[in-house]
């Protein structure tokens, strides 16, 4: 069984790679900006944020949405 998903543009990228990318880029102070959660503005690291995007769908879209807007 193949499992290919060509329509899904995050397909193959894993969500720690996906904030990875988005804390070089703006940093943890604009990202906060950007999507006001607390996991990105008290104390922020990569896996807190990631235990809190996993269990937060509506947090995670909008981080996603973000990366994709960048590409």
């Amino acid at each position: 069984m193949m499992d290919k998903q060509p329509e899904n543009p995050l397909h193959g990228i894993t969500l720690e790679a996906l904030l990875i990318d988005l804390v070089d880029h703006y940093g943890w102070a604009e990202l906060g900006n950007i999507i006001d959660i607390r996991c990105f503005n008290h104390e922020p690291s990569i896996n807190s944020s990631l235990k809190f995007l996993r269990k937060t769908p509506w947090a995670r879209a909008q981080v996603e949405a973000l990366f994709l807007s960048n590409k």
